[in-house]
This record gives C-alpha cells, sequence and structure tokens, in this order.
C-alpha cells in the first residue's frame, strides 16, 4: 500500500514542553515503522524559548514553518521567567499568533475519565464512571481578540478593558464544525453562553439556533455558563458536545481536568477549515501547561501530548483505526497500573516520562501482535 506522507512541525516551547514532545515523536517513528504513514519531523521555537533566542514569542522563521506544516505539535510555553516581559510580547501571544495566522478557529478539548483512573478523579467513582464530553470551542474571536481593548489613565485612575464581540460568520463557522462533529457521535450538543445579559450571547444563540435547522437529527440544547459549570461537576455525564464562545470555553475545559483525575491527561487540537478531501490542518497540544517547577526531572507525564497525537489521526486524518490504537496503547498502560506521578496510586509503579512513552511503545507492540494474530 503507497505510503501517506505528512510534514509534522514540533513547537516544543518551554517547562516540560520538550520533554512531553519528545515521548511524541517516538511514538510517530512507531507510526512510521508500522503504518501506511510517512511523517517527517521539523522543529521551531515558540515562546518564552522564542523570546530568549530571537526576542519574539512567534519568530519569522517559526512563522514560515508552520504555514507550510500539515500540523503542529506544540509541548507548552510561559513561565516566571517571562512575568516581566511586556504584555504584548509574552510567551503566550506567540500561541495566539499562531492560531490566529493559521486562521484555526475551532477547538476541542475532550474530558474522558478511562476506567482505571476513576478513583484519580475529584468526583465520586459513581459519578465519574461514563464521563465523555467534547468541549468545541471558538477560538479565534471572543473577549481574547476582540477591539477595543487596553489600559488606559494613570495611577489611581487606571482602567483595563477588553471586548467581548463575534460576528455572524464567526459564530456559524463554529457551530457547523460542532453539528458536523456530532453527527459522527452521539449527535447531542449542548450550545453554553450568557444570553440573559450579553448581547453578543444573544446573537451568539440565535445563530446557533439557526444552524440547528440544517441539522434535524442533531438534539441541541442551551445552557448559561455558570449553571454548566455546576452542572459539569454534578452532573457531567449528561454532556456529549459542549460548544462555547473562546473564554468559557478555555475555563470549562480547565474544569473538565478535575473530572480527569489530572490535566496531565488531557489533550486538545486547533482545528481550521477542512479541504475538499476532508484534510484538517491543526496545531496539537496537551492542555497543561508549562509546569517549570517539574521541568527537567523527567516525572512530567506525556500522556496528554501523546493523546493529542491521536487527535490529529481522528480529527486532520479521519483514521479512527489508527487513533483508537494510540488511545488503546495509552490505556492498557494505564490499566497495568503503571502511573507517573501527578496520578500515582497506591499499589501501581511510578515510572518517569521517558519511561511512560517507553511502555506506551511496548503497548502498541503488543497490540499490533495481537491484531495480526487474530487475523
Amino acid at each position: 500500500m503507497e505510503k501517506q506522507t505528512y510534514s509534522l512541525l514540533f513547537l516544543d516551547g518551554d517547562g516540560i514542553g520538550p520533554e512531553v514532545n519528545a515521548e511524541v515523536k517516538k511514538v510517530i517513528s512507531w507510526l512510521n515503522d508500522n503504518t501506511t504513514y510517512t511523517f517527517s519531523m521539523d522543529e521551531g521555537l515558540v515562546g518564552g524559548a522564542a523570546i530568549d533566542a530571537e526576542g519574539t514569542p512567534y519568530p519569522n522563521s517559526t512563522q514560515k514553518k508552520a504555514k507550510v506544516a500539515d500540523a503542529i505539535f506544540l509541548g507548552a510555553v510561559g513561565g516566571p521567567k517571562w512575568a516581566d516581559v511586556d504584555f504584548s510580547n509574552r510567551p503566550e501571544q506567540g500561541l495566539l499568533n499562531l492560531r490566529q495566522d493559521l486562521n484555526l478557529f475551532a477547538n476541542l478539548r475532550p474530558a474522558f475519565v478511562f476506567d482505571c483512573l476513576q478513583e484519580a478523579s475529584a468526583l465520586k467513582a459513581a459519578y465519574a464512571s461514563g464521563v465523555d464530553v467534547l468541549i468545541i470551542r471558538e477560538l479565534t474571536g471572543g473577549l481574547y481578540f476582540g477591539e477595543p481593548r487596553g489600559l488606559t489613565g494613570k495611577e489611581g485612575a487606571r482602567e483595563g478593558f477588553n471586548t467581548l464581540r463575534y460576528n455572524e460568520e464567526e459564530i456559524r463557522r463554529i457551530a457547523k464544525f460542532a453539528f458536523e462533529t456530532s453527527r459522527k457521535g452521539n449527535r447531542r450538543i449542548c450550545s453554553v453562553d450568557k444570553a440573559n445579559v450579553l448581547e453578543s450571547m444573544v446573537l451568539w444563540r440565535k445563530v446557533v439556533n439557526e444552524v440547528a435547522e440544517d441539522y434535524p437529527d442533531v438534539e441541541l440544547t442551551h445552557m448559561y455558563v455558570d449553571n454548566a459549570a455546576m452542572q459539569m461537576v454534578m452532573e457531567p455525564t449528561q454532556f456529549d458536545i459542549i460548544l462555547t464562545e473562546n473564554m468559557f470555553g478555555d475555563i470549562l475545559s480547565d474544569l473538565s481536568a478535575s473530572l480527569t483525575g489530572s490535566i496531565g491527561m488531557l489533550p486538545s487540537a486547533s482545528l481550521g477549515l477542512r479541504d475538499k478531501s476532508g484534510f484538517a490542518k491543526g496545531v496539537f497540544e496537551p492542555v497543561h501547561g508549562s509546569a517549570p517547577d517539574i521541568a527537567n526531572k523527567n516525572i512530567a507525564n506525556p500522556t496528554a501530548a501523546i493523546l493529542s497525537l491521536s487527535m490529529f489521526l481522528k480529527h486532520s486524518l479521519g483514521d479512527i483505526t489508527t487513533a483508537r490504537l494510540v488511545v488503546s496503547a495509552v490505556q492498557f498502560v494505564l490499566a497495568s497500573g503503571v502511573r507517573t506521578s501527578d496520578i500515582m496510586e497506591e499499589g501501581c509503579v511510578e515510572v518517569s516520562t521517558t519511561e511512560m512513552g517507553n511502555q506506551i511503545l511496548q503497548a502498541l507492540d503488543q497490540i499490533l501482535a495481537m491484531q495480526k494474530n487474530a487475523s
């Protein structure tokens, strides 16, 4: 069978970013050897590392590489080292500029609880069991990008201001993306807004309802964001897909970390429009931050970064089979009692970042061998 070739750009970033991305690279090399894919891998700078080297969090060299790559794998950005850098040049601006530059308007953040990690969840096992939520967050509009914004005034009379702004096309685009995604699953969407007090959210709800008319097979409900946050903790299994605006999605997806037991377990994908073949270019990254307090100690959990690779396979390439293979390998290792320190439980075996990656590679070999024997 002819090999499918894709170019991947690794932006390791700061803190634990290089450590977790190193384990993703090992899995990609395994895929090169054992599947019909050929993935080439290049590297670039972003965030604090780019500031240190080139004075900007998103250098021109990185921008050029990002535009021609089929997918970007980001580690993490930021840390106290750059706390006093001017706001417009902070490490996080590198990530925001990357998303905006590539027009990656759809952010997918799943929250799921493996059966073997139910005890690690902040919820009782009875509530955590069966949790499988996908938050679809609009990524290039809203409060984070709205204008006008800024800081004005002299000391004693200073003012900071931001604008929550959306136009109809931005809302329609992300709503259609959510409905199309829902058709591949359980066909249930809860649109989360604050339409009782914000005009931008009144428009959000109206446009989402209009888009829903073209998807009569998908069940649509609405919920205010404050109630949604409470319901995610009280009854998370009621949700399938949550569709929401930029800042709400940022907050709710981090809240969902408490459901999984560790933010180190949460992957994400930021996608643009699909081409005629169905391929969507994107940035794939773990939800966790740069965790500078544990950087260079070889104890970070690489699971979310590796699961982000499975999201690339599923949501960009449409290869559900290989995506499930990667997820199954992670699940196999966790079920065997292997843990990094953030999800360590009594009776389990604690391993390093590197060893967790090695264990997942071994699981991939075992699963592939079982599949071959079964056929």
